[in-house]
């Protein structure tokens, strides 16, 4: 989908549209057969694979969410797979795809995403949050700090952090695509969470919304 922005040319979408760019691609493209799409998710994903051998991860590429770079566009492509995914395998009732390293590797598109989709509940929030994804690799734990509407996303903690989040990989991605929420997840023991506000974190989703 997001080939012809690789090579050169921008879509008609707006940075920060990302709904309009899926109706606007729905509209040009009425296929609805599932088979016929299967077929052209693999091939596209594909050509995408192909095409980003030849470049640099560090290469920028502009998409409906604003510009990034080629490693975080293939984050961005695979969460989108498997939230997608995760929602086929549930109506046809069959085994979701999302695993534990996969769900890592979304982070990238994750952390960038997280100042581009706030919502109106994080006009006035202040406090600290450090995330960890329990037992997944290296440089799955980050900070992100709310500040008078604004927030930041980095890896290492700017203060103290005033809630620890630690989530299981998939439920963390689960969570953060709005397929589980994070209340269910800590009654299921998914989520543990400590620090001197720890009551914050079955609200942390809500800080963000859905573009």
């Amino acid at each position: 989908m997001w080939l012809p922005a690789m090579r050169g040319r921008t879509g008609t979408a707006p940075p920060g549209s990302l709904a309009a760019a899926n109706t606007a691609s729905l509209e040009a493209f009425p296929e609805r057969t599932p088979g016929v799409l299967a077929e052209g998710i693999v091939r596209h994903a594909r050509a995408f694979t192909a095409a980003a051998e030849q470049r640099s991860p560090g290469e920028g590429a502009v998409t409906p969410l604003g510009p990034m770079d080629l490693a975080t566009l293939g984050s961005y492509l695979l969460t989108h797979m498997l939230g997608h995914g995760y929602d086929i395998a549930v109506a046809l009732r069959r085994p979701h795809m999302i695993e534990r390293d996969f769900a890592g590797m979304t982070l990238p598109f994750l952390r960038l995403a997280m100042p581009r989709v706030l919502s109106a509940r994080a006009t006035s929030h202040n406090a600290c949050y450090e995330l960890r994804l329990r037992g997944a690799a290296s440089g799955s734990s980050f900070a992100v700090t709310f500040a008078d509407g604004a927030v930041t996303v980095t890896s290492e903690l700017p203060r103290r952090p005033d809630c620890t989040i630690a989530m299981e990989p998939v439920t963390f991605l689960l969570v953060a695509l709005g397929r589980r929420t994070a209340a269910g997840a800590m009654v299921r023991g998914k989520v543990l969470a400590w620090g001197r506000k720890p009551w914050l974190a079955p609200g942390f989703p809500e800080l963000f919304t859905a573009p």
